[in-house]
């Protein structure tokens, strides 16, 4: 989805000047590539949120305006503050249309992973991103992996990636997604089975034991009569 964002050029440099700005409502940033020279930019906070919120999210195609000139790009890069998580600067990739760009697709987990529930394991998600290359068009929102059938001890893997077509990735197609993880809990729980089962066989032999003694008893005292 293409969206158009206007930013101003001439922002004065300094962090007393960058403050200002965000103060104001404005994101500093930058503009660069294919081979031109890097332009930085001011653009309202509420017009770049917009820009982020469409079904594309982060990966938005952004058609930036300034200087009476438009750019076709995409979000590269935005720094939060670790706190607030307010935004204080924003990279744009400047993208020709018909060449493939290098970018990060978020990964989503849905359904649940019942087996795993039930053996108190946990699902871990070791990526959450996958770097793809595909053209600026055709990049993907996001992708989802289905965890509904993952077992403990099994992990779903990048081979495993529905990749739409002309998007490919170089991330090595055995590395792991998400996988079922066994916890302290799920092995206090097979060494709580292994020793039920334990208890119970030793009880039964004791039984056995008894029984066998009352039958000897019984013979003795037979024979002394």
């Amino acid at each position: 989805m293409d969206v158009t964002l206007t930013a101003q050029t001439g922002r004065p440099a300094g962090s007393r000047s960058t403050n200002r700005l965000r103060r104001d409502g404005d994101v500093p940033g930058v503009v660069y590539g294919l081979g031109n020279d890097p332009v930085a930019v001011t653009v309202a906070w509420r017009e770049l949120r917009r820009a982020l919120t469409t079904e594309a999210g982060a990966n938005a195609l952004v058609t930036l305006e300034y200087d009476g000139q438009k750019d076709l790009t995409i979000i590269k890069d935005l720094q939060r503050d670790p706190v607030r998580r307010d935004v204080l600067h924003v990279d744009f990739l400047r993208v020709d249309p018909d060449v493939t760009v290098a970018v990060e697709v978020p990964i989503v987990i849905i359904g649940e992973a019942k087996e795993v529930e039930n053996n108190r394991g946990i699902a871990e998600q070791s990526m959450k991103a996958i770097t793809v290359m595909t053209k600026p068009a055709d990049i993907p929102s996001q992708f989802e992996v289905d965890i509904t059938d993952l077992t403990v001890g099994t992990s779903i893997l990048v081979s495993e990636l529905v990749l739409p077509d002309g998007v490919t990735t170089d991330v090595d197609p055995d590395a792991a997604i998400v996988s079922g993880v066994a916890t302290r809990f799920s092995a206090e729980g097979e060494e709580g089975e292994e020793g039920a089962e334990g208890e119970a066989g030793a009880e039964g032999e004791a039984g056995a034991e008894g029984e066998g003694g009352a039958e000897a008893s019984a013979d003795s005292s037979e024979g002394g009569e």
